[in-house]
C-alpha cells in the first residue's frame, strides 16, 4: 500500500479555508488549554476523594475536599469545552488520520461520550452524596474516577493510532481480513504515563496559587493555609520529577533527546522544579508551567508532522479556498467575544476572591460585563442575519 498516496487522497478535495500554520498554530494554542484542565481534574478528583475520606478526622482535609470537588467539576466543564477546539482544527489540517481513527475505532469514539457523560453525572451524585455524608460517597466518588481514566486513556488510543499509518491497514484488515468491528485500540503507555504524570506538578502549583488567592479571604486560618501550601508543593516537586524521568525516557524512545525543543522542555521543568522549592511567586510559576505546556503541545505537533513527512504529506501543500467573511467571523468571535467574556469573569473573581466580606464591583467590572453584554448580542444579531442572507441569497 502506498501510505502517501492513500493520506492524500484522503484529503478534503474542498482545502482549507485558510493558511495552515494558523490552523497549526491555533491546534498547539488550544491543546494546551485543553490539556491543562484535564491534568487539574485528574489531579483534583483524588485529592477530594482522599479529603472526603479523612474529613471526619481533619477539618483541613475536609474543607480542602469540598473546594477540590468543585474545582474537579469546573475543570472537567473547561476541558469538555476546549475540546472541541484541538478536534476541529485536527480535523482541518489532518482529516485523513481523524477519520481513518474514527473508523477503526468507531465503537470506542461512540463510546467514549458515553463514559465522559456517566464520568461527569456520577461526579456530581459524588459531590451531593459527599455533602450529605453518605456511605456510598466514596464508591461513587471512585467509581467516576476511573471512568474519567477510561475516557483520557480513549482520547490517548485516538491520537496514537492517528500517528501510525504504517499500522491502518494491519488493523482494519489483519491477515487480509476486514474488521469492521470498530474495536481496534492501541495504546503507548510511556507516552501515556507521562501524560498523566504531568496532573501532579499541575495539581500542585494550582494549589499554591489557591493558597496565594485565598491568604486574603475571610474563613481561611494560617493552619489551614499552610497545610494545602506544604501539600500543593509536595505533590509539584514529586510531579515533576517523575515527569522529567518518564519525558527522558519517550523522547529518547524517539531518538529526539537532544532536539531543541526537549532541551527547552527540559531547561522549563527545572525552572518550575527550582521555583517551587524557592517558593517563588505562584503567579509566575504558572507563567512558567503555562510556557512548558505550549512547548510540549508544540514537540506533539512536530513529531506528528515528522511522521507524516515520511509519507510526502505536509500540511503546506493542502490546496486554499480562502473564505473572508468565515474567517472574520472566526477571528471576532474568538476575540472579541472569547476575550471580552473571559476578561470579565477572571476579572470578577479575583477582585472578589480579594476582597474581605461583601465584594460591590466597582467601575472597571462593570464595564467589562456591559461590554460583554454588549458584544454577545451584536455578535449574535449580526450571525442570525449572515445566516439568513446566506440561506436565502442560495435559495432565492
Amino acid at each position: 500500500m502506498d501510505i502517501g498516496l492513500v493520506l492524500n487522497t484522503l484529503r478534503d478535495p474542498a482545502g482549507i479555508p485558510f493558511y495552515p500554520i494558523v490552523f497549526q498554530a491555533l491546534y498547539i494554542l488550544t491543546w494546551a488549554l485543553h490539556i491543562a484542565f484535564v491534568l487539574l481534574a485528574l489531579g483534583s478528583i483524588p485529592i477530594a476523594l482522599i479529603g472526603s475520606a479523612k474529613k471526619a478526622i481533619d477539618e483541613n482535609w475536609k474543607k480542602l475536599s469540598s473546594h477540590m470537588t468543585q474545582v474537579a467539576k469546573i475543570s472537567v466543564s473547561l476541558l469538555i469545552v476546549l475540546g472541541v477546539a484541538p478536534l476541529l482544527f485536527t480535523q482541518v489540517i489532518y482529516d485523513a488520520n481523524w477519520y481513518v481513527t474514527n473508523t477503526i475505532s468507531g465503537l470506542w469514539v461512540v463510546a467514549f461520550i458515553y463514559i465522559l457523560v456517566l464520568a461527569y453525572s456520577l461526579w456530581y451524585w459524588f459531590y451531593y452524596a459527599n455533602r450529605s455524608n453518605s456511605p456510598m460517597a466514596g464508591i461513587i466518588g471512585i467509581v467516576s474516577f476511573v471512568a474519567f481514566i477510561g475516557a483520557g486513556v480513549l482520547m490517548h488510543a485516538f491520537a496514537n493510532e492517528s500517528i501510525q499509518p504504517e499500522q491502518w491497514m494491519n488493523w482494519y484488515a489483519p491477515n487480509g481480513v476486514i474488521d469492521t468491528s470498530g474495536t481496534v485500540l492501541h495504546i503507548d503507555l510511556l507516552r501515556l504515563a507521562f501524560m498523566v504524570s504531568l496532573s501532579a506538578p499541575v495539581t500542585g502549583i494550582f494549589l499554591l496559587n489557591y493558597v496565594d488567592y485565598t491568604s486574603k479571604c475571610d474563613g481561611y486560618t494560617a493552619e489551614y493555609l499552610a497545610f494545602v501550601k506544604n501539600l500543593g508543593k509536595k505533590i509539584a516537586i514529586v510531579g515533576l520529577l517523575v515527569s522529567a524521568v518518564l519525558f527522558a525516557v519517550w523522547v529518547l524512545t524517539l531518538n529526539m533527546l537532544l532536539h531543541p525543543l526537549v532541551l527547552a522542555i527540559v531547561l522549563f521543568v527545572l525552572i518550575l522544579l527550582f521555583m517551587v522549592i524557592k517558593e517563588s511567586n505562584s503567579y509566575i510559576t504558572t507563567i512558567v508551567l503555562v510556557v512548558t505546556a505550549l512547548l510540549i503541545s508544540t514537540l506533539r505537533e512536530v513529531i506528528r508532522m515528522n511522521i507524516m513527512s515520511k509519507y510526502g504529506y505536509s500540511i503546506y501543500d493542502y490546496p486554499m479556498n480562502i473564505d473572508w467573511p468565515t474567517v472574520i467571523m472566526f477571528l471576532s468571535t474568538f476575540v472579541c467575544v472569547g476575550f471580552t467574556g473571559v476578561g470579565f469573569m477572571l476579572t470578577l473573581a479575583w477582585r472578589a476572591g480579594r476582597t474581605k466580606g461583601l465584594y460591590t464591583a466597582d467601575g472597571t467590572v462593570t464595564k467589562l460585563a456591559n461590554a460583554t453584554v454588549g458584544i454577545t448580542i451584536i455578535w449574535a444579531l449580526v450571525f442570525i442575519a449572515w445566516g439568513l442572507v446566506v440561506v436565502f441569497k442560495n435559495t432565492l
